[in-house]
């Protein structure tokens, strides 16, 4: 990876890191549903000069219904989820439940789509859900007030993300990944239309509301997709993924300075036997294991 790759990278890190900021802002206001309708729908306005092209346009539509299922799996659902998350979690927290995305595209992919896992990957996968253990075994508490079911809804966030990108890779081959992110994100757009306007809220969103809003739809969608898939074209599908591994740092980072959040030894802890699982069942790390006894 070059350079500038690199400074790209780092520059993405930050923005989705700095996404969970603003739904933790903006969905107490908004209510989950109708912040993540705003999401896309001002997002999908952005990137619409590229549907300007007739076959870019007319390649979408000849997948609407794939692109249909993977906006539900990989926008409507995990946002939607995430965002319901950061009402009672902090958005480091949130990210850190997020980053588990890749174990739960390995598990999907091993039990429905026949793709093969290693003994690393395993011991990567049990390192991970170790890791998620230590984070949360204290704030499971599913009690009025408790954070059991905003920590519940973040990891089904993160298995929608493992479903999508295994139905991506099935289904939407033979798309590029700019005609998948503008058809998913306006199949997204479009589902959440009705729902978005039955829950608008009675009282007006504050500034504060609109702006973070305005920025996660802007700047954490339709520019973050921008500038992902011209890394990912230029370096490759495992220098990007260690934006997994970046995003959390950032979004802890954003969460202390500008929300006054806080870090505990717990909260560190957890993150690094969380993101080390992660990175050895993606195999950035790969360790040597002892042979299994014939």
């Amino acid at each position: 990876m070059n350079r500038t790759n690199a400074l790209l990278l780092l520059l993405l890190s930050a923005i989705w890191g700095a996404s969970f900021l603003f739904m933790r802002v903006a969905s107490p206001e908004f209510g989950p549903v109708t912040l993540i309708f705003l999401r896309m729908a001002i997002a999908v306005i952005v990137v619409s000069p590229l549907l300007l092209k007739k076959t870019f346009r007319l390649r979408i539509l000849g997948s609407l219904v794939p692109l249909s299922v993977l906006g539900c799996l990989n926008h409507v659902l995990p946002f939607t989820l995430l965002a319901f998350a950061t009402l009672r979690l902090e958005a480091g927290f949130t990210s850190l439940i997020n980053a588990t995305t890749p174990i739960f595209t390995a598990i999907v992919g091993a039990a429905w789509f026949s793709t093969p896992i290693t003994r690393q990957q395993k011991f990567g996968l049990a390192l991970a859900f170790s890791g998620v253990f230590i984070l949360s075994a204290d704030k499971l508490t599913f009690h009025s007030g408790g954070t059991g079911w905003a920590i519940m809804a973040g990891l089904l966030a993160t298995f929608c993300y493992g479903i999508s990108v295994n139905f991506s890779k099935r289904y939407l081959s033979h798309l590029n990944a700019r005609e998948i992110t503008v058809g998913s994100m306006g199949a997204s757009a479009t589902l959440l239309l009705i729902p978005g306007i039955l829950f608008w809220p009675d009282i007006n969103p504050s500034a504060q509301a609109w702006g973070s809003t305005l920025l996660l739809a802007v700047v954490c969608t339709a520019l973050a997709f921008l500038l992902f898939f011209k890394v990912l074209a230029t370096s490759g599908a495992m220098a990007s993924s260690t934006v997994t591994f970046l995003v959390p740092l950032f979004a802890i980072s954003w969460g202390i300075l500008l929300l006054g959040e806080e870090i505990s030894a717990q909260l560190i802890i957890g993150m690094v036997v969380t993101l080390l699982g992660t990175a050895i069942t993606v195999q950035l790390i790969k360790p040597a294991l002892k042979p299994t006894p014939e």
